[in-house]
């Protein structure tokens, strides 16, 4: 097992964070990062998160039963909705974009990238943005089915990380169904509120992102971690460590 430590330019100055997607698990994880960001500074960082929110979606009925958004914002885009919310409570200066990420855009504004999405088909496009000619330091995948799921933190190979023995794959790597857009089912939302209920158990969101959120806050607070992933099964309360070690990204792949 090896230690990763932290990008030491992310200890130095203010750290990009881009969001992509504010369902269920991006609006969980949108909520728990003015904690990190708190944390960090808290912790003597120089200054924090700077956080930009993407997602085109708009608010349905549907979303007021498992996201936390209510029947007045129905019509009104997601990421605008939590970006306000947070601004205005916690006095910051975070941003918003209401639109969704499309194929051939380079991902390089952000250093870090968390990507919240339930297509195969937005992963692909995540790996794409974040590899290549990107600046993009970390991409964390943060996703689930019905009642289990998994977070990985990775480094893409890019201008800023290199091909090494060490270097944390990303999930794309490890997973490479997760990424092929012809394994995705139909993509539509649901429908009702029972349905989006059965597709989704209550709470698997929020798991998923506080497990995801304390793997940052530990490598932001320590400098280094020995793990940069884990898989949750709620209905089984089973759980489980993804170690940074190469002999277990080889047996994985």
């Amino acid at each position: 097992m090896e230690l990763h430590s932290i990008h030491p330019e992310l200890l130095r100055r203010r750290v990009k964070v881009l969001v992509i997607g504010c369902g269920g698990t991006g609006s969980a994880i949108a909520a728990g990062l003015p904690d990190l960001h708190q944390a960090m500074i808290a912790n003597g960082h120089p200054a924090g998160l700077q956080v930009t929110l993407l997602d085109g979606d708009v608010i349905s009925p549907t979303n007021c039963v498992r996201q936390p958004f209510s029947r007045s914002e129905i019509g009104l885009h997601k990421a605008v909705v939590l970006v306000n919310r947070l601004n205005l409570f916690w006095g910051l200066d975070w941003q918003a974009v209401p639109s969704n990420l499309e194929k051939g855009i380079r991902i390089d504004e952000a250093q870090i990238v968390i990507g919240c999405v339930d297509t195969r088909a937005a992963r692909a496009l995540i790996r794409n943005g974040t590899s290549d000619c990107s600046s993009v330091d970390y991409w964390l995948d943060v996703g689930n089915n019905a009642d289990s799921g998994q977070f990985v933190l990775g480094e893409p190979l890019n201008e800023i990380n290199r091909r090494s023995k060490t270097r944390l794959r990303t999930i794309a790597e490890l997973f490479p169904d997760i990424v092929d857009p012809t394994l995705d089912n139909d993509g539509l939302p649901s429908c009702s509120a029972a349905e989006s209920l059965e597709r989704q158990e209550p709470f698997v969101n929020s798991t998923l992102a506080q497990h995801a959120l304390a793997l940052l806050a530990r490598l932001f607070r320590y400098g280094n971690i020995t793990y940069h992933g884990g898989f949750i099964n709620l209905s089984t309360g089973a759980s489980g460590r993804l170690a940074v070690d190469p002999s277990i990204w080889s047996l994985i792949r």
